[in-house]
């Protein structure tokens, strides 16, 4: 496989060296790995900190910015950031009014999360926690105990994030994370498989006339694997299977998310189809998000997420947000 990289071991510096340069509202630490706002520490406001393995960006260092995260920390491809990352991050950010730990359901993420709250908690900091468990594809996987955090990450870290600049406290900044969580639901099919760049070769199997629906970020196993299908089945399989377990009784946020290889004249194509999809099923759409946000490396796909809002949880939605990867109102 032909990448734009120099070498595979230093992938995610020269990646951070590239972000630094292009974002200078953001400091970034290649050597100790943490993206954090210039701005940081705000006076009065919870911070909010993320991170995960690099290859899904723009999360979470593209959504470091006012209206969102205040650091995230990126962990190699597909691993888990380690907890002297996380509590250097919460150092760097914290005024005294806190942090928020934005932690996506994978068993590495939440062990070291955990090590890192223990850390902070140890210098006086205050810590409260958010698990993002989302994906209705499949109960547990290679990765996980419980269901996968996947695009709903993007919902929580949005909407608590304005929350926070508000200048909520800590407690209903977490509050409102895991009512957002609890409100969200993903399903995500794989086209094509991904390439890590160590391996330089797709690290499962899709023969070209199939695909796997219910994959997860990591090239994880779905439900099923089946012969392709037009993006309108697709959308009715995957808005379905979010529904039946998740009944509509809300308007909701719509995420078509790309999973990195998928241009956005099929993604749109394909968000034509989700519409139709919700509509059919009486489901009013208050906003929807089309891009590649929540990404795989070089996978074709795409993930559906829904979150079933209140007019508090759309408004906050709407706030402005300013970052790499997100931005409006400013």
């Amino acid at each position: 496989m032909k990448m734009l990289i120099n070498v595979p071991e230093s992938v995610v510096a020269d990646a951070l060296r590239g972000m630094a340069a292009a974002h200078p509202e953001l400091t970034v630490d290649v050597e100790n790995r943490l993206i954090v706002r210039r701005d940081a520490p705000v006076a009065g406001k919870v911070a909010l900190i993320s991170g995960g393995g690099s290859g899904h960006e723009p999360l979470h260092g593209g959504f470091v910015g006012p209206g969102m995260l205040s650091a995230a920390c990126p962990g190699e491809v597909f691993t888990s950031p380690v907890p002297d990352q996380m509590a250097r991050a919460a150092a760097a950010v914290d005024s005294g009014a806190g942090v928020l730990f934005i932690v996506k359901n994978y068993t590495g993420d939440v062990l070291n999360f955990d090590m890192a709250a223990e850390l902070a908690e140890d210098e006086g900091i205050q810590v409260g926690k958010v698990l993002v468990n989302d994906d209705v594809a499949v109960t547990d996987s290679l990765y996980t105990a419980g269901r996968r955090g996947v695009g709903g990450t993007l919902f929580v870290e949005k909407i608590a994030g304005a929350a926070a600049d508000e200048g909520q406290p800590l407690e209903r900044v977490e509050a409102i994370g895991r009512q957002v969580n609890e409100n969200s639901r993903s399903f995500g099919v794989a086209l094509s498989a991904c390439t890590t760049p160590d391996k330089g070769s797709p690290t499962f199997d899709l023969p070209s006339g199939e695909l796997e629906l219910g994959i997860g970020i990591h090239g994880e196993p779905g439900r099923e694997r089946r012969a392709m299908m037009t993006s309108g089945e697709i959308a009715e399989f995957a808005v379905n299977a979010i529904l039946e377990d998740m009944p509509p009784r809300n308007p909701v946020l719509v995420l078509v998310n790309g999973m990195g290889a998928t241009p956005l004249l099929e993604l749109y194509g394909f968000n034509a189809e989700v519409q139709r999809v919700l509509s059919q099923r009486g489901v009013a759409v208050a906003r929807t998000l089309v891009g590649n946000y929540v990404t795989s490396l070089d996978m074709a796909g795409a993930s559906v997420t829904l979150c079933q809002i209140d007019e508090e949880l759309l408004r906050l939605w709407d706030a402005p947000v300013k970052t790499p990867g997100l931005r409006w109102g400013m």
